[in-house]
């Protein structure tokens, strides 16, 4: 196994559970968790780092000095920084976004290439166009839901989702860019330097302790509103609240990326979708059912029928290519994954509410 884990991004949502998880598979490894605290609420996660003999090293993936100052080489960087929003640099400047995690990738790879190191890039559903998404797949629309057609006719989409064949042409985001970009950027690190990595394109990832916002991770903020008793709007395609998307616990993550790294030579230059599949997704109208089913409170709800720029009426993530390899398939449910978001809420809810709602 790895002697030294670098996690990037690591006092964020998926970077300190992966920290943490990983520490506890393999306690006489060190793993440090590198972040900058830019997004509010990571510092609620540092506490859980120390508890979990996890090194916190304060610093920015888009300074190489700082990369550089850390006192131990890695053998395995997990790359999970990020600025993760779709809507980021609408209405502005794109600089944080770009450099975040543009420059910040290149920086984590140079690293990464001085000492050899493995690398699990962290990318996103994201890359996949989302015209091409809305206009060219095939889609019904029941009563709570807008379901995926039985025929279609463009590579990559089928009742299973979208698998890593569908078309790269088209705009996609400025955030789904910058990651499409560093994918491009990681694969060229390894056949120039024959450097080890893994690109895991992942759907909405999810689970307790996700600071989530309107623009990113959607299901633990529809939780916190309903826990809360704060209101919501269906933002959209009419202000049905029938767009979907297939969601993923993030301990259901950690076992593909355990999997991946004990068995880096099976998988290495690959990528994969990895998410929840159709098994596991949810309209929005059917996750205000169940967090009312599982909170007991009802909240009030505006419609508002424009589309955000680059939003997508149904995403769901084909996961058949890694499943199909290992039988790997997502162990926890919509509920169970409420559920999970729901106790640690009302565990944590003097320290985390002010944080969502503030």
């Amino acid at each position: 196994m790895f002697e030294h884990i670098l996690v990037t991004g690591g006092a964020g949502f998926v970077g300190a559970a992966l920290a943490i998880a990983f520490k506890k598979q393999y306690p006489q490894t060190a793993v440090t968790a590198f972040d900058n605290l830019h997004r509010r609420g990571s510092e609620l996660n540092l506490s859980r780092l120390r508890e979990a003999g996890v090194e916190f090293s304060h610093g920015d993936v888009r300074s190489s000095e700082d990369l550089k100052s850390l006192a131990n080489p890695p053998d395995l960087i997990l790359e999970c920084s990020a600025e993760p929003s779709a809507q980021a640099g609408y209405g502005g400047s794109p600089e944080y976004l770009i450099n975040t995690n543009l420059l910040g990738c290149f920086n984590c790879l140079e690293l990464a290439r001085r000492h050899n190191s493995a690398v699990v890039f962290i990318s996103t559903s994201r890359v996949y166009p989302y015209r091409r998404l809305n206009d060219d797949v095939r889609f019904a629309e029941d009563a709570t839901r807008y379901t995926l057609s039985p025929d279609q006719d463009i590579p990559g989409a089928s009742p299973f989702g979208i698998a890593e064949t569908f078309p790269l042409d088209g705009p996609r985001s400025l955030y789904g860019m910058t990651k499409l970009a560093a994918e491009l950027m990681v694969a060229e690190y390894g056949d120039a330097y024959g450097l080890r990595y893994v690109i895991n394109r992942c759907g909405l990832l999810t689970g307790p302790g996700q600071m989530a916002r309107s623009d990113q991770g959607v299901i633990a903020l529809w939780m916190a509103a309903h826990y809360f008793k704060k209101d919501l709007a269906y933002i959209g395609f009419g202000g049905a609240g029938k767009q979907v998307r297939d969601f993923l616990h993030v301990d259901d993550l950690f076992e593909v990326i355990h999997e991946q790294t004990r068995n880096l030579e099976r998988y290495n230059g690959r990528i994969f979708n990895i998410g929840g599949g159709a098994g596991c997704s949810l309209s929005l109208l059917e996750a205000t059912s169940l967090c009312e089913e599982i909170t007991g409170n009802r909240i009030h709800f505006e419609r508002h029928p424009g589309n955000r720029p680059a939003d997508v009426r149904i995403y769901i993530t084909d996961h058949r290519l890694y499943s199909g390899l290992t039988s790997w398939r997502p162990e926890r449910d919509a509920r169970t994954t409420l559920l999970s978001i729901f106790n640690w809420l009302r565990a944590e809810e003097a320290s985390v509410g002010k944080i969502f709602f503030t």
